[in-house]
């Protein structure tokens, strides 16, 4: 699911003035078609979110649409500006609008959620930095060792942040406990496998209950990362085993050199 801001002067709901967004599951915030709501302060929750993409609504006024567009661009936007257009109004669309695409007001949900998937995947790509990491709401930044989720920064010791940045790097791949703990601990830790579940369970509880489920449990191998935990099909099993539980609580954390 995508954070969408609808920026329009119009007074329909957002499923009015694109109606194939009330057919999708994106979460869609409507503000005025003003660059100021942008920045204005707002006592609601959903205002704090990140914007995955910003759609415009110039299905009437095209000079005034083109000209709000140029004036977005120009504010440094670090998300995709996509422009909601009629039919008739396709062939005023130039390169000097500083759009990243357009959709038709008429254009069916499977469209709109592609158009949406591309634009989305091909600003991070272009905005990716050599010491981040994104996985979906998930950002880890390897220079100041500090994660955000969904903008939050969790609060993480030394070995649950080189965990978590550890089973990020290999999104779905699977791991031993044997084979993080020589990973992240290193050889020189003498301290049982077990620890691995102890960390593992406090990550959970630091993630949340929305997105603890980025870390899967493989039921007698290990753990994974699963990049789209709202996606059941693609984290499988990701409870905790009752062997994993019972290693968790009996277990303390052995002598770990650094703050973990």
């Amino acid at each position: 699911m995508s954070h969408l801001l609808l920026l329009t002067n119009s007074n329909e709901p957002s499923d009015h003035v694109l109606p194939a967004l009330g057919l999708l599951l994106h979460s869609v915030r409507v503000c005025p078609a003003e660059a100021g709501a942008l920045l204005a302060p707002s006592t609601d929750r959903s205002a704090s979110m990140p914007v995955d993409a910003i759609l415009v609504d110039a299905r009437k006024d095209l000079v005034a649409a083109r000209n709000f567009c140029r004036l977005l661009d120009t504010t440094g936007l670090d998300c995709p500006l996509i422009v909601i257009l009629t039919e008739g109004g396709v062939a005023a669309l130039t390169p000097d609008w500083q759009v990243n695409d357009f959709l038709l007001s008429t254009a069916g949900p499977a469209e709109v959620e592609a158009r949406l998937r591309l634009a989305i995947g091909q600003a991070e790509a272009s905005t990716d930095d050599p010491d981040e990491i994104r996985r979906g709401d998930l950002v880890i930044d390897e220079a100041t060792y500090i994660a955000r989720l969904r903008g939050r920064i969790l609060d993480l010791t030394f070995k649950e942040f080189e965990l978590l940045k550890f089973l990020a790097q290999h999104p779905g791949r699977v791991f031993t406990r044997a084979q993080l703990l020589q990973e992240v601990w290193g050889y020189d830790y003498f301290g049982g496998t077990r620890t691995i579940d102890v960390h593992v369970r406090r990550l959970r509880a630091k993630l949340g209950a929305e997105y603890e489920s980025m870390i899967g449990t493989v039921r007698n191998v290990g753990y994974r990362f699963v990049p789209d935990p709202s996606s059941k099909a693609a984290s499988g099993d990701t409870s905790v085993s009752q062997e994993e539980d019972n290693d968790a609580s009996a277990d303390t954390p052995g002598p770990v050199r650094s703050r973990g």
